[in-house]
């Protein structure tokens, strides 16, 4: 898969990756609503799953990069969602879409440009009936961009997500839906 959109390629990962993605997914900026921000050992196994993933379905998180300088900025992408889950999301939902850019171009519109690609390629290409989005409750910026890709809030689907444990802050999730 490789998607041109204005200013971005969205494209499957290569090896010149591995460590812009672990700058990424290290900052702790950028991970301030995920549990913990990744070690260099552990967004290279990320980087490894996806990898595994796309050759296995076709289709997983990939590289977003800078079309007119080719610099990577982060990474976007459809997924399947694991079982655990989509078990804990009204309606269980297959597919989401989510993304993680470097700071460097946040407010630049980018991730909606980019998710609004990506759906288009999941319900033209991949013929899917529904794209899921979710996010913990606090993480507004991201919900701004799933409104500006043109996704809907389902405050009935939101859910405390199972893998963490009790009472952890970031345990309550929003989802958003679009179907084709």
């Amino acid at each position: 898969m490789r998607i041109e959109t204005d200013r971005l390629v969205l494209r499957p990962w290569q090896e010149s990756d591995r460590a812009p993605l672990a700058s990424v997914l290290g900052d702790p900026e950028v991970r301030r609503f995920y549990p913990t921000v990744l070690t260099v050992e552990q967004a290279g196994a990320q980087f490894d799953y996806a990898l595994a993933r796309q050759a296995e379905v076709g289709f997983h998180f990939g590289a977003a990069e800078l079309k007119a300088t080719g610099q990577f900025v982060g990474l976007i992408g459809l997924g399947y969602i694991p079982d655990e889950t989509r078990a804990a999301i009204r309606g269980n939902p297959a597919i989401e879409i989510g993304w993680q850019f470097d700071r460097s171009v946040w407010g630049q519109g980018l991730a909606p440009e980019g998710a609004r690609a990506l759906l288009a390629y999941g319900f033209g290409t991949l013929g899917l009936d529904e794209i899921v989005a979710f996010t913990f409750r606090g993480n507004l910026p991201s919900q701004r961009v799933m409104e500006k890709a043109g996704m809907t809030r389902d405050p009935a689907a939101d859910f405390e997500h199972p893998r963490l444990e009790l009472g952890h802050p970031l345990r309550p999730h929003v989802v958003y839906r679009i179907a084709r």
